[in-house]
């Protein structure tokens, strides 16, 4: 059963955030969202209801989280999720792109995305510096996604590793 947003979830939910290589905004994120409320509705785990709720955010991230106490999603529950997002990326025109790159805000404030390479090159030409604006895609709990632990400065999230090479 889909909730109306993760303020509904406990801090215990999981969390999964996938991010688009481009801003999808108007009817677009609209079919998006549309998508994602309808599988959510229907959402289960070997036949019991999953309680779930989704937030977008910045024109750019898809949130979905789960209540794992009421009932914990299943290896094939999330599978599942996955491969609905998969029809709707065909159906964008814009792919789900997964912990190979790094999110970052650029000098504008802008939500970018680059290689890993690409942005080792930016750490090591000023274009990023240890204060730029960076997401952990990775992180796993609601309880770390409201403590602030998604967004923030690159010296205080795992892509500090590309400043202490430089």
């Amino acid at each position: 059963m889909r909730l109306s947003g993760l303020d509904r979830l406990p801090e215990s939910a999981r969390i999964w955030i996938f991010g688009l290589e481009r801003e999808v905004v108007g009817e677009d994120a609209a079919r998006l969202l549309a998508a994602a409320d309808g599988f959510l509705e229907g959402w289960a785990a070997h036949g019991t209801p999953l309680r779930a709720a989704r937030e977008w955010r910045y024109d750019r991230f898809l949130i979905v989280g789960v209540d794992q106490d009421a009932a914990p999603p299943s290896g094939c529950s999330v599978d599942a999720l996955v491969r609905a997002l998969r029809v709707t990326e065909g159906e964008l025109g814009a792919r789900f792109l997964g912990n190979e790159v790094v999110w970052y805000r650029d000098d504008a404030g802008i939500v970018q995305w680059a290689s890993r390479a690409e942005f080792g090159r930016l750490a090591s030409n000023g274009g990023a510096t240890a204060a730029s604006v960076v997401f952990d895609n990775s992180i796993t709990g609601l309880a770390e996604l409201r403590a602030g632990r998604w967004e923030g400065p690159a010296s205080e999230r795992w892509q500090a590793v590309f400043f202490k090479q430089s």
